[in-house]
């Protein structure tokens, strides 16, 4: 058994309307030094595989049919042995 991290991020050249919002919030705050805040999507998920590679393209294969969208979001991944 395995576990995946999966970070899904929108592409730099996509704006960021909700981390826009945050990093408004923040400088409200007082915390000017604050800058380029992005939203993102964490997804934990166990893979029952029965080699590391065979983890990494499950996951891969997941996040590119169903969890990042190809077009706007970019993805990274880390997988554990559990």
């Amino acid at each position: 058994m395995y576990q995946s991290t999966i970070t899904i991020t929108l592409r730099p050249s996509i704006l960021d309307v909700q981390g826009k919002a945050v990093e408004l919030g923040i400088h409200t705050l007082g915390m000017n030094e604050v800058e380029n805040v992005r939203i993102g999507k964490s997804i934990q998920m166990n893979v029952n595989a029965s080699t590391e590679d065979e983890a990494k393209r499950i996951t891969e294969e997941a996040c590119k049919k169903l969890l990042a969208n190809s077009v706007m979001e970019d993805f990274t991944f880390t997988v554990k042995k559990v």
